[in-house]
């Protein structure tokens, strides 16, 4: 097999993997408070939701098993599956038009990568020490103080990871029942090994992949940069300010230099662990831990702060008319929704006809045809559906005029129309009308009679 040397200048783009650990220094400010208080009402949210009760049972739980998706009173079936697709088409144009005005604040404060990797970091601080301290901690000889403060630590990330797999697993299996059934050992095996597997995945995601995951493994860091112009705000190092860099001493005079110290701070608290003074950086998520290091350093020196901050290269051309096209596609996916959630129904009921035979003839000579009546209880409570012809009156149902259905069940009602006069048409369309006793809504049906009479002439 011959090999194929492929030369410097054939390289379109070569994405580099650096394999050495960041060791991210924690920070304090402005913008990682607002992320630590978002971060844990948004937590808090994830972990009660599943705990939530309504009508004696789960308020919200996607059952596998059966197909559906309970929210409150509502039961969403794989055929409401179009409120999914426009509830995700309406998350990714906000998130465009959010990324397009301010960068990529989402994944910088929200996204539950950054979210956990933060949160191992600030478990691995609390045990190992300082940045600089786990650093050293790495380089030293293995020893049993060693060992046994990285059995702390992983074991903290690991319990944590299985309580967070438990959380996520709580949405597809009554929470109830989920701890201790998995605590006791008595949990169906199914559900042990989903659990399992997420706490592995959120481990090596927030502990050991971390910021690889954001560079290497997320999509939307790589496309992200088509979404910016001159307007997005993005985490910027003023460099005509900060320039030339270089150490001094606190309130000493040094007109030679710029405002930056070149104390890399900004550099120690990234958790992608770039160099925000080389320019923007597909890297960089705008969460602002930057900022927040670099004015404490420029307050302690006495200058401006802001040295590092979010800015604007400009206005961009056509950013108004790019706005009112994404609102516009926002307010009609709303819409759309709005009309959605207007015409579903909270049963489904169809009626077709019996294919083993066209028609039979009654003890009273009458022609009767059978049919086969579906309904599905789409909702958390007993129902009970009317069956009724709409615009003949020379017709009756046999045997099925109302029925019962327990909460999310579907139930099969074959049935009967009588002919209760004879008709010289050989085959005619009826529409029968299913009508929910408790709120009137119903659904209509449309299928054929045949009366026999081509046969008998």
């Amino acid at each position: 097999m011959t090999a194929v040397k492929v030369r410097q200048e054939d390289i379109i783009a070569c994405t580099p993997v650096d394999n050495n650990k960041i060791y991210i220094r924690e920070e304090t400010g402005h913008f990682q408070k607002i992320r630590r208080y978002l971060n844990v009402m948004l937590v808090a949210l994830f972990v009660a939701l599943p705990f939530l009760q309504y009508q004696g049972q789960q308020a919200i739980l996607f059952d596998v098993g059966r197909q559906t998706l309970t929210l409150f009173k509502w039961v969403l079936y794989p055929q409401d599956l179009m409120i999914f697709a426009l509830l995700f088409i309406l998350a990714a144009f906000v998130l465009f038009l959010v990324t397009r005005h301010f960068g990529r604040v989402w994944c910088g404060f929200t996204c539950p990568q950054t979210v956990w990797t933060l949160a191992f970091n600030w478990i691995e601080r609390r045990i190992e020490g300082t940045h600089n301290q786990s650093k050293a901690l790495d380089k030293q000889p293995n020893s049993l103080q060693k060992v046994r403060v990285k059995i702390l630590k992983h074991g903290a990330w690991l319990s944590v990871s299985t309580v967070t797999a438990l959380v996520f697993m709580s949405y597809f299996y009554p929470a109830t029942r989920l701890y201790g059934e998995f605590f006791t050992f008595t949990a169906p095996a199914l559900i042990s090994g989903w659990t399992i597997f997420f706490a592995v995945c959120t481990y090596a995601n927030a502990g050991w992949l971390r910021e690889k995951m954001c560079t290497h493994m997320c999509p939307y860091s790589r496309f992200q940069a088509a979404m910016f112009d001159n307007s997005t705000s993005l985490v910027t190092y003023n460099d005509t300010r900060g320039e030339r860099r270089g150490p001094r001493k606190r309130f000493s005079q040094h007109k030679e230099l710029g405002d930056c110290v070149d104390c890399n701070l900004c550099v120690q608290v990234c958790p992608a662990g770039i160099d925000i003074r080389d320019g923007i950086q597909y890297e960089c998520i705008n969460c602002g831990l930057c900022i927040d290091a670099c004015d404490k350093v420029m307050t302690k020196f006495g200058y401006a702060q802001k040295l590092i901050n979010y800015t604007r290269a400009g206005k961009s051309a056509g950013r108004k008319f790019t706005n009112y096209l994404y609102g516009a596609a926002i307010v009609a996916i709303l819409l759309a929704m709005v009309g959605w959630a207007l015409d579903r129904q909270d049963f489904e009921a169809s009626i077709s006809r019996d294919r083993n035979s066209l028609y039979r003839e009654n003890i009273d000579g009458h022609i009767e045809n059978t049919y086969t009546l579906t309904v599905l209880n789409k909702t958390r409570v007993f129902k009970t559906y009317d069956i009724g012809l709409i615009g003949t009156s020379d017709m009756r149902i046999l045997n099925a005029s109302s029925i019962r259905v327990a909460p999310g069940e579907k139930r099969i009602v074959p049935f009967s129309v009588e002919a209760l006069t004879l008709s010289n048409i050989p085959m005619r369309s009826l529409r029968f009308e299913v009508i929910d006793r408790e709120n009137g809504s119903a659904i209509e049906s449309e299928v054929t009679f045949y009366s026999g009479q081509s046969a008998r002439m």
